[in-house]
């Protein structure tokens, strides 16, 4: 004796064979337009989540957690950062200046983001010193005029260790000659590599000789590293609270938070146009259903007159439309899962294949396509496929309970 009629027959309809194949097209349809689309949400979700993940861990190990900067110039810094060392998640801090600034080599010319740091200070609370190609943080001593470049910057220029590059400010000076651009001639001792956007764009040198250039009596501010950086903007506004409105406080989401704003961005939206696959198959199962009710009137009239009720018929094509959705959700969850967590070595495989590099590290800073798959991701695309294949049965199901047996079996 079957216990529950509506998810046998539903199943069954599932896996019979219609007499209309135009239906048995639509369904099949429907079902590999759910799996593609619930696998191609999780591959572009995890590698969104990996472009996220190397951007956070290249980008933000080099830029300081937060920062509390004095106008003009922050002159007992000493005491300022022991201080702000107080605080029981505040790892380190370091003085430092910072302006932009023109390099020019040879004719070439960049613009930069010129630092002044204290090497012995910086490297406690930098990686800097831990990824130098050549050279180190400690070539940079006062009064040498020495610079620390990255990579694509000094690559741009094309210069070498030891060559002399001229640094201009953007500020002038006036004097009875004429007004003349400030310039000043360093030497490049170090070149050092991490893998994001601050190779091409940062260039270091001594705190004196900074502030030498920059014309101030010390200090701009102070570098602060904090234990987590995700929390550095409630460690930044303890301080702020702290040290009062005379002292400018910030934290890195105040300089580097829109970059990541406009990725969470890109992968909203992303997921959302990708979901039009979903959707495409969603209206599938509707149409598949709505088809397979007019093939069955005639067994679902036999079946009220059996003794089914209206919302027993309307179970059976429930359960029908909401397998084909769980069928194509597990086949989509499987594929992507497993494309997500070998992504890199497929990627390899192509390229050996043809010959060819999908990311130019020159260009991309990474030489593969980054995934981190994530079960709250998957969950939440399993989810929203499972309740849309649901509400796309409702509507066919409910045309199915409205049939009338007798006005069915009349022509039959």
């Amino acid at each position: 004796m079957i216990k529950n009629i509506p998810l046998y027959i539903g199943l069954r309809y599932t896996r019979a064979k219609r007499r209309n194949q135009f239906i048995s097209f639509i369904s099949t349809f429907s079902l590999v337009g759910m799996a593609l689309g619930v696998m191609a949400l999780i591959i572009v979700m995890s590698v969104m989540n990996g472009f996220d993940r190397e951007m956070k861990q290249r980008l933000l190990s080099v830029v300081p957690h937060g920062y509390i900067d004095y106008s003009p110039s922050l002159q007992n810094w000493q005491q300022t950062a022991a201080q702000v060392k107080q605080h029981p998640k505040v790892i380190g801090a370091a003085p430092y200046i910072a302006g932009d600034a023109l390099i020019s080599y040879a004719g070439g010319v960049e613009g930069i983001q010129l630092q002044g740091i204290l090497p012995e200070e910086e490297i406690k609370i930098s990686v800097i010193n831990e990824h130098m190609l050549v050279g180190s943080l400690a070539e940079l001593r006062a009064g040498e005029f020495n610079i620390v470049m990255g990579r694509m910057a000094a690559n741009t220029l094309g210069l070498a260790l030891g060559d002399k590059v001229v640094i201009t400010s953007p500020e002038i000076t006036i004097t009875p000659a004429g007004i003349y651009p400030r310039t000043k001639s360093f030497t490049l001792v170090g070149v050092f590599e991490v893998g994001a956007q601050v190779d091409q764009q940062l260039a270091i040198i001594h705190l004196n000789d900074a502030q030498k250039f920059f014309r101030l009596q010390g200090p701009q501010g102070l570098h602060i590293k904090v234990t987590d950086l995700y929390q550095a903007g409630v460690v930044m506004s303890e301080l702020a609270q702290e040290f009062g409105s005379e002292y400018s406080v910030s934290d890195w989401s105040k300089t580097q938070g829109n970059l990541f704003q406009s990725v969470k961005m890109e992968k909203i939206v992303t997921g959302v146009l990708l979901n039009i696959l979903i959707f495409i198959a969603v209206f599938n199962i509707v149409s598949s259903l709505v088809l397979m009710v007019a093939d069955k009137r005639s067994d679902i009239a036999v079946l009220r007159t059996l003794g089914l009720t209206a919302r027993e018929v309307m179970a059976i094509f429930i359960v029908q439309g909401s397998a084909v959705g769980f069928i194509g959700t597990l086949i989509g969850t499987v594929a992507g899962c497993i494309i997500a967590l070998t992504i890199n070595p497929i990627m390899q495989l192509i390229e050996t294949i043809f010959g060819m590099h999908f990311f130019d590290p020159e260009v991309y800073f990474i030489s593969g396509l980054p995934s981190v798959l994530l079960w709250q991701d998957i969950v939440v695309i399993c989810f929203t496929a499972l309740f849309l294949s649901f509400l796309a049965t409702l509507y066919p199901a409910y045309r199915a309970a409205k049939i009338e047996p007798a006005e069915a079996l009349r022509y039959e």
